[in-house]
């Protein structure tokens, strides 16, 4: 390898961490850990390459890993990607060899596996190698296999990315052993980096590196989620009712769906609450100005939680933030988050908040308890306590991302290999108002 060539990639690679450090921090859809994955990547990439430009070895070939780490990137910043829930990283499954997965995530709200080839297309064989190679048949069988292996981690279909293209034998036999199909991100678009300018700030370049050669298939290994509950009964359907739009809150409640089930978002006991809490609802100044002494009468061992609360809503209105998540979308909510609900609101809300509680459970369908056999297939913990398994898994269930502030849930479940669809949201507390 020329130092030309050397020199090249270690830009490449810079570029990358770059990305990564100023880029992907911005999304919520990937894990810290998954970030950090990404980085150690292209780290011991640009490491490797600073070694052999001291030393090069022209007459030996080399092969260099930045071009699938530019791939990975790639998928991870396309909209369609959420609840990215593992990197690069060996699945933790029931089964004695680790299996290799760059992408667990969720796509079109459906759990999938990908993997993805940086390889010239010359050098991808679909059987074994006289070199050795096991060849793309026999590492699909093993992923496969991998795959129906679990019942939690167990992907609604695996993904195969080919960011040089693929050669026609190959893509053939993809279909013909696999009923493998095209398969498309959604994004034609080339890949950008972020690349420090001369002044110190960041900027978006744009790279010449299109995936115009790139070949994308899709094996489905499960047809219909969980058995869909699109016939299932629901308990309370929403009502329509006047709402004024002269607060936050009842804006809120304006701009949800009362019908359709293509666009739902599962609300969590954490989300009723903060929608409804007197924190939320133009309290928070006044509590501030409380002196602390009557504060720790009224809110006792939870009062430095109330203040903090209250300072994080002074700076960043949660209604804000839920209403463009709620925007559009049909609210539902399962049995057993209204009755913790409903008890939460009996025992520490005052009046407005009460009322505000009454108004909600209103603009909301609420549906049975029942969550998916993946949710509740893992394992039972403090962090991963059955009643938010139950909920969770019902929002799973109906293929709508759950709104909490749970994040000791989200984090556990992560942790697991699982993607779950989720969207965070800042803990309120009822202040009695």
């Amino acid at each position: 390898m020329e130092i030309g060539e050397i020199e090249t990639a270690k830009k490449r690679c810079e570029s990358v961490i770059n990305t990564i450090n100023h880029l992907l921090p911005l999304s919520t859809s990937i894990t810290p850990s998954c970030r950090s994955t990404l980085l150690k990547l292209a780290s011991s990439e640009l490491s490797f390459l600073s070694s052999l430009a001291t030393d090069p070895s022209p007459h030996s070939p080399l092969s260099i890993n930045i071009g699938h780490i530019e791939s990975v990137l790639w998928i991870l910043r396309l909209p369609s990607i959420v609840a990215v829930s593992r990197v690069c990283k060996p699945l933790p499954l029931p089964i004695n060899s680790s299996v290799h997965v760059d992408l667990v995530c969720t796509l079109g709200k459906a759990p999938v596996w990908i993997i993805v080839s940086d390889r010239n297309p010359r050098f991808i064989s679909w059987s074994e190698t006289r070199h050795g190679s096991k060849g793309l048949r026999s590492r699909i069988e093993t992923i496969l296999s991998a795959a129906h292996s679990t019942t939690t981690l167990k992907p609604s279909s695996l993904i195969l990315f080919f960011a040089n293209g693929l050669p026609l034998p190959v893509y053939e036999k993809l279909k013909d052993e696999f009923g493998a199909k095209d398969f498309n991100f959604g994004s034609d678009s080339g890949f950008d980096f972020c690349e420090e300018t001369l002044e110190g700030e960041w900027v978006n370049v744009v790279r010449t590196r299109s995936y115009k050669e790139a070949v994308s298939v899709e094996i489905k290994l499960i047809d219909g989620r969980d058995s869909l509950p699109f016939h299932e009964p629901v308990v309370v359907e929403a009502e329509v009712a006047e709402l004024s739009s002269e607060d936050a809150f009842s804006s809120v409640l304006s701009s949800m769906r009362l019908k359709d089930e293509d666009f739902l978002v599962n609300l969590d006991t954490t989300a009723l609450v903060a929608l409804v809490s007197g924190i939320a609802n133009g309290c928070a100044e006044r509590i501030l100005d409380t002196p602390e002494s009557v504060l720790e009468e009224k809110f006792k061992g939870n009062t430095v939680f109330v203040i903090a609360q209250a300072r994080s809503e002074v700076e960043n209105s949660v209604l804000v933030k839920m209403g463009d998540v709620l925007s559009g979308k049909r609210g539902i909510v399962c049995k057993s988050v209204v009755s913790e609900f409903k008890e939460l609101v009996s025992m520490y809300a005052g009046l407005n908040e009460k009322q505000r509680a009454e108004k909600l459970l209103k603009r909301l369908m609420v549906v049975n308890d029942n969550p998916t056999e993946r949710v509740m297939g893992l394992p039972t913990t403090r962090k991963l306590a059955m009643k938010n398994k139950i909920v969770f898994g019902t929002g799973d269930r109906w293929e709508a991302p759950t709104l909490t502030a749970n994040m000791g849930f989200v984090r556990a479940v992560a942790q697991s290999g699982m993607s779950l669809s989720t969207i965070e949201h800042s803990p309120r507390a009822l202040t009695g108002d």
